[in-house]
């Protein structure tokens, strides 16, 4: 055949294939999949067919042309996962962008911001600042409770006036119009612990008048003022009084003074399910906590009136002895200066990595007078190794249970947070459904994907269902694995294969796309 003629066919070919991929019925085809869709049933093989931002079909379509394809071959698809509880929000608009790899390795593909009642009160403004340079990840926002009081009445330990408690309502209502999924509160660390729960019940009913729900850091995870099982009744009051969803988030039993309350907390929660109340959990499935030095070891009387008053507190001779006892108390709840490890310090970072236990030898102190001197140089952040296995997998197996990280994401590299910020997700499979067996594969994925929609009313999102957007996870059963560890915690998880968000690839063979997926989302209006 002459060559002119070889070059029209090849040419009139390519046209005919251009054509066909371009009426293709599918943008993408996630093809042989072993899909677990949320629901918490038992994988199925199939194809999973996208067009646009939309999963259009699920089903045979290895008949079907698409305009790209991947063999899923081996691979779990699952919708991607929702992390109810994140500290992501500085890390997401940050120069080092620090939190979008973090998060997609475990298959993260939205994250809940502003959580414990801290973080922008502006919340229209907060959203401003993520759009301006694009999202790793999807985004939705609570209106901080405790931000909100301090704006209104800054550190004051007492009960807000009526035109107080106006205000800190309008503040709310501004939030809730502005998008957020509801109020977050962290009625444990000062000002929100000079809350009480009328408070919170006035607030939250704002909330109601928009469907949203209520996530609490409770007043009290050990025994350090009215106890773990009343902290829990003043979150499912809440529910009482309001008629939201309220959620007791990164639920534990702190501290050896109430290692094996879960039961009984499981029980109080099931007898107010019983009476109507929406009350859930979230929880990271790990064994130690992350706060900071303050908020552990210091009485909530110190923080009255802010740092500065603080600080006088701890050289008034006529305080220093009671001060001394209150927080050689709290020390004891913690399980001693051996348990705590500093993960943070931007004034004394040669304290990373060591326990309390250790700087105090080290530098011939007594432990409390050297957590003093810390805490006058600054706020170090600590890991504390206080919680019981048995209570977290009794937590884990209640139903109600959702799946959280709790991560923060510093400047990549500098510091030692929480390895909760690099396998929370990955970690949960691997331990708790292959090795321990404490929960099955399609209830821990429910937990990551379609309670926490449910919950929160993340619009369409959190099950693999024509209709829905294509937010989706794939991920090597027999790979899935957290690396980071306390000792070494800048380290990402492995075995998530893709990730997959509004139809397109923000993880592909394990690498991060330089394009930003995500978007600011909103909850879904109430039914």
């Amino acid at each position: 055949m002459p060559l002119k003629y070889l070059l029209v066919f090849f040419l009139a070919l390519i046209a005919v294939e251009t054509a066909f991929a371009e009426n293709a019925p599918y943008d993408l085809v996630l093809r042989n999949a072993h899909i677990i869709d949320g629901t918490g049933n038992p994988w199925y093989r199939a194809d999973i067919g996208i067009r646009g931002d939309r999963i259009v079909e699920i089903g045979d379509l290895s008949a079907a042309a698409s305009r790209s394809s991947i063999d899923a071959e081996g691979l779990i698809a699952a919708p991607g996962f929702i992390d109810t509880h994140s500290h992501t929000s500085d890390a997401l608009t940050s120069d080092d962008r620090s939190a979008a790899p973090g998060l997609l390795t475990q298959g993260i593909t939205t994250v809940l911001i502003n959580p414990d009642g801290r973080g922008s009160v502006d919340l229209l403004e907060q959203r401003h600042g993520l759009l301006k340079d694009g999202l790793g990840v999807n985004v939705g926002q609570y209106v901080p409770h405790g931000s909100v009081r301090e704006a209104v009445l800054g550190m004051a330990d007492r009960a807000p006036s009526g035109a107080e408690l106006k205000a800190m309502q309008a503040l709310v209502r501004a939030g809730m119009e502005a998008g957020a999924f509801g109020l977050s509160s962290g009625t444990f660390y000062a000002p929100a612990n000079f809350s009480d729960n009328a408070e919170l019940i006035a607030l939250g009913k704002v909330v109601a008048e928009f469907g949203g729900a209520y996530n609490s850091h409770i007043r009290d995870e050990s025994n350090y003022s009215i106890g773990l099982e009343a902290a829990v009744e003043e979150v499912i009051e809440v529910g009482r009084q309001t008629g939201i969803a309220v959620v007791v988030t990164h639920i534990k039993a702190l501290g050896p003074p109430v290692w094996g309350l879960s039961e009984r907390v499981i029980s109080q929660i099931r007898k107010a399910r019983n009476e109507g109340v929406q009350v859930y959990t979230d929880q990271y499935p790990y064994l130690a906590s992350q706060t900071s030095l303050s908020a552990a070891l210091l009485p909530r009387w110190a923080f009255e009136g802010g740092r500065q008053a603080t600080l006088r507190r701890f050289d008034d001779m006529e305080l220093r002895s009671k001060l001394i006892a209150d927080m050689q108390t709290n020390l004891d709840r913690r399980g001693g200066a051996k348990r705590i490890q500093f993960s943070r310090s931007a004034a004394t970072p040669e304290v990373l990595g060591m326990t309390l236990e250790a700087w105090a030898q080290r530098n011939e102190q007594p432990v409390l007078d050297a957590a003093i001197d810390l805490l006058r140089q600054g706020n170090p952040g600590i890991v504390s190794f206080n919680m019981h296995g048995d209570d977290l997998e009794a937590f884990m197996r209640a139903p109600w249970n959702m799946t959280a990280s709790d991560g923060s994401y510093p400047v990549w590299g500098v510091g030692a947070p929480h390895p909760r910020a690099f396998g929370s997700f990955p970690r949960k499979i691997r331990h708790y459904v292959l090795d321990q067996q404490v929960v099955t594969l399609p209830d821990a994925i429910r937990s990551m994907t379609s309670l926490p929609a449910q919950v929160y009313r993340v619009p369409e999102r959190g099950l693999l269902k024509p209709g829905f957007v294509a937010d989706i996870v794939l991920f090597d059963l027999k790979r899935i694995r957290d690396k980071a560890t306390f000792e070494a915690s800048w380290q990402l998880s492995e075995g998530i294969v893709h990730v997959v968000i509004g139809g397109k690839f923000a993880l592909q063979d394990e690498l991060v796309s330089e394009h930003k997926r995500g978007q600011i989302l909103s909850p879904a209006k109430s039914p």
